[in-house]
C-alpha cells in the first residue's frame, strides 16, 4: 500500500498578504489612539452652550474648571436661525460630578495678545440640580472676551481724547494732595491724604463689606431658578405701567429731580446721616438678632394660641349659664351695693396711703435707730461693782419691775401698796444750794458716808440736736468714764447749778 504523509513537526506559515493586512491594522489602531486619545464606540458626556460668537474657538480647544482641564470642544456651529452660535463640549467624569444646571461659560484667551482661547466653566451652586447629558447653557449665562480690534474701532479720536482726560483726572484724583477747602467736607480719617492713600485705607475694611455684598448678590438671585427672572419681569411690568401715563411719569421725574436737588442742598446733614448709618446698622444687627431669637418662642406661642382659640367658642358657650347666674350677684342688691358702701373706706385708705409717704421714711429712720443704737445699748451688762446683776440691763430693768410688783402685793384691805422703810444713820450730809425749795440746801442722814454716784452727775446736759439722725450716733458707753463719779452735793457751799437748757437745737434732719 502506497501514499504520502505530512511530517508531524512542520508548521503552517502566514501568507505575506495576511501579514501585511494585520500590520496595517495595528498601525491604524496606534495612530487612532495617538491622535484621538479616546476609546471608540463609547458614549461621552456632552454639554452645549449658546454664545454670541464662536469664531474664537476651534475643535479641541480645552474646557477648564478652576484652571483644571475637564474636557474639550468637539463642535461649533450656528444656533438655529439666530445670530448666536453654539459650542458642543465633551466633559470627563470629574467635571460631570460638579456641573449643575445653573452653570455659566466664559470664553477666555490663554495669551495676553489674544489667540489660543479656551472655555472656562463655572460649575454653578452645589444645591442646584445636576446638568444632564446633552444639556444646554443659555446665552444669558455665557460671555465672550472683547477683541482688540473692537476696542480700537470704538475708540476714535474724540473718544481717545476723552479717555486721556479721564486717565489724567484719575491720576490727579489718586495722586494729588487735597487742599484745606477740599478736606473740610471729608471724613477726619482721610483728611490730608491723597485719593490713593484714602483708597488703601478703605481697602483695609473692604473684605468684610465685599463678603456681605457677595451674600446680598447671592440672595438677589433667589432661592430657585427663575426668581431673578420673575423679579426683572415684575420691574418690566412696573416700567410699562409707568410708560402708559406720560404725564404722571413726567411729574414723578420732576419730583425726583426736586428730591435730588434738596439732598444736594443739604449735603452736610446727609453726610452726618450716612456717617451714623454704621452705628445704626450695628445696633439694628443686635436688635434683629434678638428679634430672630424671640421669633421661635413667639411662633410656638402663636400656634398654641391658635389651638386655644379653636376651643374658645365652646368655653364661651359653657360659661353663659354661669354668667346668667352671676348677674344677680353683681347687681345693685349684692356686690354693686357693697361696693357703694365700701367706697368711702377705700377713699380713706387711698388718702392714708398718700399721706403715709411722709411718715414711712421717718418710720424707717426710727427702725434704724432701734437696730443700731437703742437695742445694742439695752444688751450691755452694767458694771455696778459688787451690786452688778450679771445680765443685760434690759433684763435687770424687768427684774426690778417684777420685784416692785411682788413688793406691792395687797397686805391689807386698803389695796396694793409699796412698803418702804427709811432709817437714819450717824452720817449727816448737806447738799449745796439747789434749784428747789427756794434754792435751799438739802439735809439727810446716811448709815454710811457717801463715796460717789453712778452715773456721774453733770450739771450740763448734752445738746439735743434735731439735725442729726439717731441711727448715726454711736452706742452710749454705759460702762465708760462717766459711769462713776464723786458724791454729788458733798460740797455744802457749792452754788446752785444752772438750769439745764432743754430747748432743742433747730436744724434740718439729714
Amino acid at each position: 500500500m502506497s501514499g504520502t504523509t505530512q511530517p508531524p513537526n512542520r508548521r503552517t506559515r502566514i501568507s505575506p498578504v495576511k501579514f501585511g493586512a494585520l500590520f496595517l491594522l495595528v498601525v491604524a489602531i496606534g495612530v487612532y489612539f495617538g491622535f484621538a486619545k479616546s476609546v471608540p464606540f463609547r458614549q461621552h458626556y456632552e454639554v452645549s452652550a449658546v454664545v454670541r460668537t464662536s469664531n474664537l474657538l476651534a475643535k479641541g480647544s480645552p474646557v477648564r474648571i478652576a484652571g483644571v482641564k475637564v474636557g474639550k470642544v468637539v463642535d461649533t456651529g450656528r444656533y438655529g436661525r439666530s445670530e448666536y452660535a453654539v459650542i458642543r463640549m465633551q466633559v470627563d467624569e470629574d467635571g460631570r460630578k460638579v456641573l449643575r444646571r445653573d452653570a455659566s461659560v466664559r470664553i477666555r484667551p490663554r495669551l495676553f495678545l489674544e489667540g489660543n482661547f479656551f472655555v472656562e466653566l463655572q460649575p454653578g451652586t452645589p444645591d442646584a440640580p445636576a446638568m444632564p447629558d446633552g444639556g444646554t447653557i443659555p446665552v444669558t449665562r455665557t460671555s465672550v472676551p472683547v477683541q482688540l480690534d473692537q476696542v480700537l474701532t470704538t475708540l476714535q479720536a474724540d473718544q481717545r481724547k476723552a479717555l486721556q482726560a479721564t486717565v489724567g483726572g484719575l491720576g490727579d484724583g489718586f495722586g494729588s494732595t487735597p487742599t484745606a477747602k477740599e478736606d473740610a467736607s471729608q471724613d477726619e480719617a482721610v483728611r490730608g491724604r491723597t485719593g490713593g492713600q484714602a483708597l488703601n485705607e478703605a481697602l483695609k475694611t473692604s473684605p468684610r463689606s465685599l463678603r456681605d455684598g457677595a451674600k446680598v448678590t447671592t440672595d438677589l438671585r433667589g432661592r430657585v431658578n427663575g426668581d431673578l427672572t420673575k423679579a426683572i419681569a415684575g420691574i418690566g411690568d412696573v416700567t410699562a405701567a409707568l410708560a402708559q401715563d406720560q404725564r404722571a411719569l413726567s411729574g414723578a421725574v420732576r419730583n425726583f429731580d426736586t428730591t435730588v436737588s434738596t439732598l444736594a442742598d443739604n449735603s452736610a446733614p446727609l453726610q452726618d446721616t450716612v456717617r451714623e448709618l454704621g452705628r445704626t446698622s450695628s445696633t439694628a444687627r443686635v436688635a434683629f438678632g434678638s428679634l430672630r431669637r424671640a421669633l421661635p418662642p413667639t411662633r410656638t406661642a402663636a400656634r398654641d394660641l391658635t389651638a386655644a382659640m379653636r376651643e374658645l367658642p365652646d368655653v364661651i358657650a359653657a360659661g353663659r349659664p354661669w354668667l346668667r347666674q352671676a348677674a344677680p350677684l353683681l347687681g345693685e342688691k349684692e356686690l354693686r351695693g357693697l361696693l357703694g358702701d365700701v367706697r368711702p373706706t377705700l377713699q380713706d385708705i387711698a388718702r392714708l396711703t398718700r399721706e403715709s409717704r411722709t411718715w414711712v421714711p421717718e418710720l424707717s429712720s426710727f427702725t434704724a435707730c432701734m437696730n443700731r443704737v437703742f437695742l445694742p445699748t439695752l444688751n450691755i451688762e452694767v458694771d455696778d461693782g459688787p451690786l452688778s446683776a450679771g445680765v443685760e440691763n434690759y433684763k435687770e430693768f424687768w427684774y426690778g419691775v417684777v420685784g416692785m410688783a411682788g413688793e406691792g402685793q395687797t397686805f391689807d384691805g386698803n389695796g396694793s401698796k409699796l412698803r418702804l422703810q427709811t432709817i437714819g444713820g450717824g452720817t449727816k450730809i448737806k447738799t449745796g444750794y439747789t434749784n428747789f425749795n427756794g434754792n435751799q440746801p438739802q439735809f439727810a442722814n446716811l448709815t454710811e458716808p457717801s463715796t460717789g454716784t453712778s452715773p456721774a452727775f453733770s450739771p450740763k446736759l448734752p445738746p439735743f440736736r434735731t439735725d442729726v439722725r439717731c441711727s448715726t450716733n454711736p452706742v452710749p458707753p454705759v460702762n465708760g468714764p462717766a459711769s462713776r463719779g464723786k458724791a454729788d452735793g458733798s460740797n455744802a457751799s457749792a452754788p446752785a447749778p444752772a438750769r439745764p437748757n432743754l430747748d432743742p437745737i433747730p436744724g434740718k434732719v439729714r
